[in-house]
């Protein structure tokens, strides 16, 4: 998990998925995903702003899908026809990705609860009335944004493999990520530096002090030792519009301690190993060991911080949780929405 998360969370391109052969078209044509049709409309999130919404169809519970970081909508043209028999199924593609709008990659367009704003824009335009969201990897941030500020207007959350840092933190956060953990501080900072009462002065100093700049040298260290094998002549990430979108969204990400409505969350714990893993053995034991130890360190950190939560582990799936496991996903999803009101 962690060289996967690190790779997710660096600055580095990520590649718009493709389904061989298909065209993006706007205006609602009906395109086909699988065996099932879906229509395409954009939707205005805010001025100058559209988001491309997938729509499968689907008789039901409304359910709205998310993608990973760097991702977009099509990345559920599979998946998606396996759960119209029993909702009516939508995918937004967030901003900065495939045919959605790309305002200027900065922090305040591309924060987590900007992010999570777009969702609830496109809720209120389709007039979507409280839907199940579910979001894959990244998009576990614009879940938590939205169930920890409006509960209300969703009837549940599905994490797949999205319950980490974007997710849930706090001060007691099994793991950081120097990136997450930077973007943090540099709010506590600007927090630091705005006048107000010596009682508020003293909590922030001694909370930066004890806590977040610890941690912060904490995350360095491990990232140095983790760049330590990698050449000096090794090539940095490219100046590519996809790396700025990637890294707008790294620094506008925002700490959640937990969310206010039903949720399912489903942890690959721990991940399968990938193609390029060594084939010595010990070193594999070694990585899926490591992996094990900090999935589990994550989703026991998300079951205790979201404690109605129903936290289901699946041994050896990979981070696309829903392609390699598509049938424990689709039980254990049927299985907790039948339950919602």
């Amino acid at each position: 998990m962690k060289k996967m998360l690190l790779l997710e969370l660096a600055f580095c391109a990520a590649s718009t998925t493709l389904l061989c052969g298909q065209q993006r078209t706007s205006g609602g044509a009906a395109k086909t995903a699988g065996t099932s049709p879906y229509s395409i409309q954009f939707v205005t999130v805010e001025k100058d702003v559209k988001l491309e919404v997938l729509d499968w169809g689907g008789t039901g519970r409304a359910l709205i899908l998310l993608a990973e970081l760097g991702d977009d909508a099509h990345e559920f043209d599979s998946f998606a026809p396996r759960l119209v028999a029993s909702y009516h199924v939508y995918a937004i593609t967030r901003r900065g990705y495939g045919a959605s709008s790309a305002p200027a990659p900065n922090c305040e367009n591309y924060s987590s609860d900007r992010l999570g704003d777009d969702v609830l824009a496109v809720m209120n335009a389709l007039k979507i009335d409280r839907p199940v969201l579910v979001g894959h990897s990244i998009a576990g941030e614009e879940l938590s944004s939205i169930g920890s500020r409006y509960p209300e207007k969703v009837s549940g959350l599905v994490y797949l493999d999205a319950g980490y840092v974007y997710a849930y933190y706090n001060d007691c956060a099994a793991q950081g990520v120097w990136t997450f953990d930077a973007s943090a501080l540099r709010r506590e900072l600007e927090q630091f530096s705005t006048p107000a009462p010596p009682v508020e002065k003293k909590a922030q100093a001694k909370h930066l002090l004890e806590v977040s700049l610890p941690r912060f040298e904490r995350d360095i260290q491990e990232y140095q030792r983790q760049l330590q094998p990698l050449p000096d002549t090794a090539p940095g990430p490219p100046n590519t519009l996809a790396v700025q979108m990637n890294v707008a969204i790294i620094k506008g990400m925002q700490i959640y301690k937990g969310v206010r409505c039903p949720v399912l969350a489903i942890f690959a714990d721990p991940h399968t190993l990938p193609p390029q893993a060594p084939n010595d053995p010990a070193a594999r034991a070694a990585m899926l060991a490591e992996d094990f130890a900090r999935t589990s360190a994550q989703a026991d950190a998300f079951q205790a911080g979201n404690p109605s939560a129903h936290v289901v582990r699946i041994a050896n799936a990979n981070h696309a949780v829903f392609r390699s496991n598509e049938a424990e996903v689709l039980r254990e999803m049927n299985a907790f929405i039948a339950t919602l009101p």
